[in-house]
């Protein structure tokens, strides 16, 4: 059962499902434009995590509704993996404590010691979470190639290459991106099939968006998701095999990636790291600058 929340008088609540995912876009874009002056996230990005298989949406979420128009949401989705949005409409009424309020209690219930979500560095929910006593666990960066520029080419080694995946690619991508983000992340290894749901399954997907670089025996070495947001490409996954690192291999994805999304009408290419990864200063060096920053906001439970 979804936990009662204290709302403003004429408001309802429900769990979700899959068919909500373009409702809570429209909130999530709403808000968004209201604190960052754009919108950053797709309809797709929402369908691609919550149809993995591991995923059940609606005892994950919870809606929040006048009438039959969402105006707020909120979700646990793994773990300490949270997110919430509400309105903008809407704000100033309690409902953002309420969602915060039934994140902490669902993640409890799934055992979670800890609970948390991204925020853009002084928006209003950074604001909220900061006075509801959460602290900031890391720091995260949107990075951006300015417009004409191009990333400083890196040979790859003798033999290797890089091309679109194939299917038969599909399971060392998926293995090569897991053992990279776990030597940093703390959470359970993601399931090949999670892997293919936000990837080849997204809704979109086209060939070229996964790429991989392969050694002299054809072995997946390196793997980056990259795909087209407006005239933008969004750099969403980029990793080195740990044995092949400082080859230049990931910078040579990069230029590729950069010189795809090009191909395929970007004028600017994007990405985001965090402080977890220590990647921030690869990206400078090379040409990228950080354009919003953005916190992981986290309470103890």
């Amino acid at each position: 059962m979804t936990d009662v929340l204290a709302l403003p008088a004429g408001l309802t609540q429900r769990p979700l499902v899959l068919s909500d995912a373009r409702a809570v876009y429209e909130v999530m874009a709403a808000q968004e434009q209201r604190d960052l002056d754009e919108v950053s996230i797709e309809e797709a990005d929402i369908v691609g995590d919550w149809q993995r298989p591991s995923y059940d949406v609606s005892a994950g979420t919870v809606g929040v509704f006048d009438g039959d128009h969402l105006v707020a949401y909120a979700e646990v989705s793994g773990g300490d993996r949270g997110d919430a949005a509400v309105h903008p409409d809407y704000r100033g009424q309690g409902i953002g404590t309420a969602l915060a309020g039934w994140m902490q209690s669902r993640a409890r219930a799934a055992g979670s010691t800890v609970v948390g979500m991204p925020v853009p560095v002084g928006s209003a929910g950074d604001r909220l979470l900061s006075d509801l006593g959460y602290h900031v666990r890391w720091e995260s960066w949107e990075l951006e190639l300015p417009e004409g520029a191009t990333v400083p080419e890196r040979a790859l080694p003798a033999g290797y290459a890089i091309r679109e995946a194939t299917a038969d690619d599909h399971e060392a991508c998926w293995t090569v991106l897991e053992d990279a983000f776990l030597e940093w992340s703390v959470r359970e290894r993601d399931s090949f099939e999670d892997f293919l749901a936000r990837t080849t399954q997204r809704p979109g997907f086209e060939p070229w968006h996964l790429r991989v670089a392969t050694d002299p025996a054809g072995e997946v070495v390196g793997v980056t998701f990259v795909y087209l947001f407006g005239t933008m490409g969004y750099v969403d996954r980029i990793a080195t095999r740990k044995d092949q690192r400082g080859q230049g291999i990931a910078q040579a994805m990069l230029v590729d990636a950069f010189a795809v999304a090009r191909e395929h009408g970007a004028l600017t290419s994007t990405l985001n790291t965090d402080s977890r990864t220590g990647a921030l200063g690869l990206y400078e060096r090379v040409g990228m600058r950080v354009f919003r920053t953005w916190v992981n906001r986290a309470i103890s439970l």
